[in-house]
């Protein structure tokens, strides 16, 4: 047996046609979902990338291990922490993986007999790329029982598809670069401006549409479809596909200017923090099957290794899947805990009608301490409702404190000792970048203005 294990970063499930997107970016995926099954309403608990996929291939939530910020220095993951690739690899599977995350924290790399290092000298990685180094390690070992994880990060910034899949997202009669269109102004008068001007918009030369934006993250949807779509060409062509568990997933969203969050993945919004989650296994899954019950990340470990008939740890904060899957089952958690230490730090739980925010630092971004919002009337989460609503506010605010409390067990909050001793890791980003220009964060965030980083002066 083979199972392909492929993370789709920064993904958003409502950007698919199998999430009711109703633009072509992903017929491909699409098509799998038909194949197999699709989780409606699954989850990233932690956020962003680093915390993500912790929790991934430990089946626990960043509480449990301790892991959760993105980008902090003193974040450690245990050696004795389970590890999904190294449970496998215990059990005779031969492990493989075409990713770049060691190059983040090295435990990433943990329990593969052969890590690729996917990294290119640019600033992105082409999923092409990804293709053509995991090709030729399954043709070598399709004979064998494997676990390959691939890690695609065509929709994260920059985004810079092939030019011939942006026609298809963005009206050919707009001109993106037309300077009487003042709709970028917000984005490039943000806090966050200084970080996004290096990283994504220069990349992207003086566009000022932000349609046209939209359409690029579109456009890089389609192309992964269509990279997709090629390696599951290449799986049948080798004779593999029926022998083949396929789990494909996002690690989390992306804000696409919903919540002053522009083209990043931030905020514990559904944009955020609701991923695509797909099975597909011939002849064992059932096929067109969606499932409406609330999943989250940590349940994808235990329902691999059940399938797989090993031993599945009794500490894990994750159950496995299958009782929805085959239908003896349709509801498998009543709340999932939210959580993010990157560019922002804040914690949240969401039900099935309701979802409750608490943030710490807003980092560049302006933030009320509590939100509160009905999804089931405000599924664009508008309107907060804590002074309206204040026993529904309260009664989640205690569920989420007794939960964080019966977590950490008397010891210190690992995200008040990372802002305590570290400070939110994006914000110093920025602060770095300011001072090269004189310029102080606090004055900055009070009065964020473009001209002052691109003119170099502090005026």
């Amino acid at each position: 047996m083979k199972v392909i294990f492929i993370s789709l970063d920064t993904l958003r499930a409502d950007r698919l046609g199998c999430y009711g997107y109703p633009l072509p970016t992903s017929p491909y995926l699409d098509k799998i979902a038909h194949e197999g099954v699709l989780f409606e309403n699954a989850f990233s608990s932690d956020i962003p990338t680093e915390v993500a996929h912790t929790s991934i291939f430990t089946g626990k939530v960043g509480l449990t291990t301790g892991v959760v910020s993105h980008g902090s220095a003193s974040t450690y993951l245990p050696k004795n922490q389970q590890w999904l690739p190294s449970l496998l690899q215990q059990k005779g599977f031969t492990t493989g993986a075409v990713d770049n995350m060691y190059n983040l924290k090295e435990w990433f790399a943990r329990g593969y007999r052969y890590y690729i290092n996917a990294k290119q000298p640019t600033r992105w990685i082409d999923g092409k790329n990804i293709n053509s180094l995991a090709k030729p390690w399954i043709k070598e070992h399709k004979d064998e029982d494997f676990f390959l994880f691939l890690h695609y990060w065509d929709p994260h910034t920059p985004y810079l598809p092939p030019k011939s899949y942006i026609p298809t997202f963005y009206d050919q009669t707009k001109e993106p670069y037309n300077p009487a269109n003042k709709s970028m102004e917000p984005a490039f008068n943000h806090a966050a401006y200084p970080f996004f001007k290096y990283h994504h918009y220069d990349l992207l030369g003086g566009i000022t549409d932000t349609d046209y934006v939209n359409a690029l993250y579109d456009a890089e949807v389609r192309y992964l479809d269509d990279l997709l779509k090629d390696l599951d060409r290449f799986l049948e062509e080798e004779g593999i596909i029926e022998d083949t568990l396929l789990v494909l997933f996002g690690d989390h969203g992306e804000s696409l200017t919903e919540h002053d969050i522009y083209w990043d993945h931030c905020g514990l919004y559904e944009q955020t923090v609701h991923i695509p989650l797909i099975m597909r296994w011939p002849g064992q899954l059932p096929t067109n099957k969606k499932v409406q019950s609330l999943v989250q990340h940590v349940d994808i470990m235990p329902t691999i290794l059940e399938w797989l008939q090993q031993d599945i740890p009794n500490d894990l904060d994750g159950k496995s899947l299958i009782p929805l899957i085959e239908g003896t089952s349709d509801k498998h958690h009543q709340e999932i805990f939210l959580s993010e230490c990157a560019w922002q730090a804040a914690r949240g739980i969401r039900t099935e009608q309701f979802k409750y925010i608490e943030t710490y630092d807003a980092g560049p971004f302006t933030r009320p301490p509590a939100e509160l919002y009905d999804l089931l009337i405000d599924p664009d989460e508008t309107t907060n409702l804590v002074d309206s609503l204040p026993d529904q506010a309260k009664s989640l605010h205690t569920r989420l404190h007794t939960w964080v409390k019966g977590k950490i067990g008397g010891q210190e909050d690992p995200m008040q000792y990372i802002l305590r001793t570290e400070g939110l890791p994006f914000k110093g980003r920025i602060k770095k970048v300011l001072e090269e220009y004189g310029l102080d964060w606090d004055e900055w965030k009070e009065n964020p203005r473009r001209e002052r980083i691109d003119r170099g002066v502090k005026s």
